[in-house]
């Protein structure tokens, strides 16, 4: 079962340009900054709020590292702005929930699940089957035994 917004995707051009204006406009200042290659994306997760089934929800800030990515095409074609949003799961497998949605007649754009922030899986629904929204599905990663004791590593 969906859960939560996990997160809202914005492209942007300059990420770190991009994420001083978020940290001095809201004062948003707990961010995760990682390269995902498979998806040629640089990025920053910006916390907004803990969520009642222990994840959290997240501005996740997008910069293609190479211009023929999915979000270097994006961006080219359409600007910096909102590119997707992401709903999380309450725990239950990704790909359960993809399939039931792929059920109900919406496509699903990746066979498997594939790794998304901070070590989630993830999967995209097609934008023309949702009412022109890019949506992504996402299961948080298993919490380690530091975050579940409360201790950093």
């Amino acid at each position: 079962m969906l859960s939560r917004i996990d997160h809202i995707g914005i492209a942007c051009f300059d990420l770190d340009a991009t994420v001083e204006f978020y940290r001095a406009t809201y004062g948003f200042t707990d961010a995760h900054f990682e390269v995902n290659e498979e998806q040629g994306v640089r990025e920053c997760m910006l916390k907004i709020n803990d969520t009642g089934d222990g994840a959290a929800s997240y501005i996740q800030l997008i910069t293609p590292t190479r211009s023929d990515s999915p979000v270097g095409k994006w961006l080219e074609k359409n600007g910096e702005g909102v590119h997707h949003i992401a709903f999380g799961t309450d725990g239950s497998d990704v790909q359960e929930e993809a399939d039931g949605i792929a059920a109900k007649g919406v496509r699903v754009l990746y066979e498997q699940p594939r790794r998304g922030s901070l070590g989630s899986r993830i999967t995209f629904l097609h934008p023309k089957d949702c009412h022109g929204v890019l949506t992504e599905l996402v299961q948080k990663a298993p919490a380690t035994a530091s975050e579940e004791s409360g201790t950093s590593e």
